[in-house]
């Protein structure tokens, strides 16, 4: 268990002057495998196999010095992220996803349940339920299911980078920086985690952040 993840309860009042959360804060999310006649397409893969060409695409997306290359590899990565290798589990992923997208969060949490209930071992299933969590502003729920996530991929950027944004929020800075710092190393692309390092770190030398 991560430290800050360990003692995050109960969460504090942020008051009325904090801006609610927004999807956008953990932009972009993976988007949904294509459906083919109400199927979903998922493509048999050797979890070894798997296993190893994500390990190449990582390393591809730290070493890439090309903005074209860092996004592909990216992609690559969140395309792999989305095969759950159920079929239920994809389409349920898919109708959450566009629950999502409709604001309508409460059938989002239901669609997620089933997910992780179903698939456990799914990392971007407890992603996207901390997604969600995080936009209902119940930071508590939201930081277990990052910590799910990252116990399954501690790689997972978007992980990173929701619980470096949940920490900022809840006035934890140093704690912040460090995560997005971590999210940086994996994945040099997060403009948002490059403009939230800047300002973290100008507050912290006493300038206007």
């Amino acid at each position: 268990m991560m430290p800050f993840l360990a003692g995050a309860q109960p969460v504090p009042d942020l008051g009325p002057e904090v801006d609610p959360p927004s999807a956008e804060d953990f932009n972009p999310l993976p988007e949904d495998l294509p459906e083919s006649g109400g199927q979903v397409v998922v493509e048999e893969t050797d979890p070894e196999e798997e296993t190893s060409r994500l390990d190449q695409l990582f390393d591809d997306l730290a070493r890439s010095d090309e903005s074209s290359d860092t996004e592909r590899a990216a992609r690559e990565i969140q395309m792999i992220w989305m095969e759950s290798g159920s079929d239920t589990v994809d389409i349920l992923m898919s109708r959450a996803g566009k629950a999502i997208q409709a604001d309508d969060h409460a059938l989002a949490l239901d669609l997620l349940d089933v997910v992780v209930v179903l698939k456990p071992s799914f990392a971007e299933g407890w992603n996207r339920r901390a997604t969600v969590h995080y936009m209902r502003e119940d930071f508590g729920k939201s930081l277990v299911d990052i910590e799910r996530t990252l116990a399954l991929e501690p790689r997972h950027w978007g992980a990173l980078s929701g619980l470096a944004i949940i920490q900022r929020r809840l006035g934890f800075d140093d704690d912040a920086l460090v995560t997005f710092k971590r999210a940086l190393e994996v994945n040099p692309g997060l403009e948002n985690a490059v403009e939230a390092i800047e300002d973290l770190e100008k507050k912290a030398e006493g300038a206007p952040a």
